[in-house]
């Protein structure tokens, strides 16, 4: 309730700034005109100001303007118009506000014939009874102007301008078409990935092994009445064997799926994770509900892949791991304190993550300042 009233309170003062702001807006607009018409420049300026409206307004941050280059052009023509507008009209109710209440107090000081407000406006003050009487009502009509006009007027001119510059519904189904095709790639391409990578696991692991087993087991009985004792020696090996094949399947299986997931859910996974990482590794867990093992599985990864890059390529020496779910969204945030610089394209894991993530139609954030820190920070959704 208290911040909801500060903001009430300072709603005035925010209408006045932003209308200030849209005359400077609208006179750099006139001036820098040339320049505004290559249409890279104009979507820049426009991302700007629609920044500025939708703060005004509330909305959450403005992305890139996607819009139709019209609309972009109506907009320089009628937010501009609409700048000077409204941005002269609070300069007059503030100016006035400001030079009235400064001018009736000091008016025996100032030359004579001097107007109670600014730009020329009020009656001259030629004693007290003016100052008090009509001063004080100017005073009293530009504050009143300025605190219940000049704010929806702001509004006004905010809504205006997310209106022209917000993509309409055909081109958020569009963007929505085109990033669902995008993920829907990604997620064919990784499936592939892992049926290949898969594939060569067990070719290069487990069949192998196999194969050596199946060879021996043979030899041995073509050698069982003949060489009892190296049938017995190749016994022993193709054992050995059963038991590599084994591990190897079961280490297959713990890309696709880890068996730990299973026995102890998401959170006591992780908490096994962490505790055996290569670094001082903290987990806080939030309450999760049910997820999807779809979910678990990729939300392990993630935070397993990110251990070890901090472990191996961040020289950090200490990290933590958050979950935290909202909703049907389920975020998972892994920060450490190493030397930043995570680049994807260098083969540190973060493209893996990145295409794991996006198969579910998850978003990967990083933020990897050369220096330090780094946080990676998975969002998946964990809807039925």
């Amino acid at each position: 309730m208290e911040l909801l009233g500060h903001h009430r309170r300072s709603a005035p003062w925010r209408g006045l700034g932003y209308l200030l702001g849209a005359l400077g807006t609208a006179v750099a607009t006139v001036v820098a005109l040339p320049v505004l018409l290559v249409p890279r420049a104009a979507r820049g300026w426009a991302d700007l100001q629609r920044a500025r409206a939708e703060r005004l307004l509330g909305a959450g941050p403005a992305g890139p303007v996607r819009v139709g280059g019209w609309r972009v052009a109506a907009w320089l023509v009628a937010g501009t118009a609409g700048g000077l507008a409204g941005g002269a009209f609070a300069v007059l109710c503030a100016g006035n506000t400001v030079t009235t209440a400064v001018t009736i107090p000091l008016w025996r000081a100032l030359p004579a014939g001097t107007r109670a407000g600014g730009f020329g406006w009020g009656a001259p003050l030629s004693g007290w009874g003016d100052a008090l009487t009509a001063g004080t009502a100017q005073l009293a009509a530009f504050a009143a102007a300025t605190y219940w006009l000049v704010p929806p007027l702001a509004r006004q001119h905010a809504r205006m301008c997310t209106a022209l510059l917000s993509p309409s519904a055909a081109e958020r189904l569009a963007r929505q078409v085109a990033a669902l095709t995008e993920t829907r790639a990604d997620a064919m391409n990784a499936h592939g990935a892992e049926l290949r990578r898969i594939e060569r696991d067990l070719h290069d692991g487990a069949q192998a092994r196999l194969v050596a087993i199946a060879m021996r087991l043979g030899v041995a009985r073509e050698l069982l009445d003949e060489e009892p004792h190296l049938v017995a020696k190749l016994l022993a090996e193709a054992q050995q064997g059963t038991e590599d094949a084994m591990a190897e399947l079961r280490a297959v299986i713990r890309t696709i799926y880890p068996p730990i997931l299973a026995d102890r859910g998401l959170a006591g996974a992780l908490a096994a994770l962490t505790a055996g990482a290569a670094i001082d590794a903290d987990l806080e867990v939030g309450p999760l509900g049910p997820v999807p093992a779809a979910v678990e599985a990729v939300a392990y990864f993630a935070v397993a892949e990110a251990l070890t890059n901090a472990a191996k390529h961040s020289g950090a020496s200490r990290a933590g791991v958050r979950l935290a779910r909202d909703g049907d969204w389920l975020t998972v945030t892994v920060a450490d304190d190493g030397v930043g610089g995570a680049d994807a394209t260098r083969g540190t894991g973060l493209a893996g993550i990145r295409h794991r993530v996006r198969a579910l139609d998850g978003t990967v954030e990083v933020h990897s300042p050369v220096g330090g820190p780094t946080r990676i920070e998975v969002g998946l959704p964990c809807g039925s």
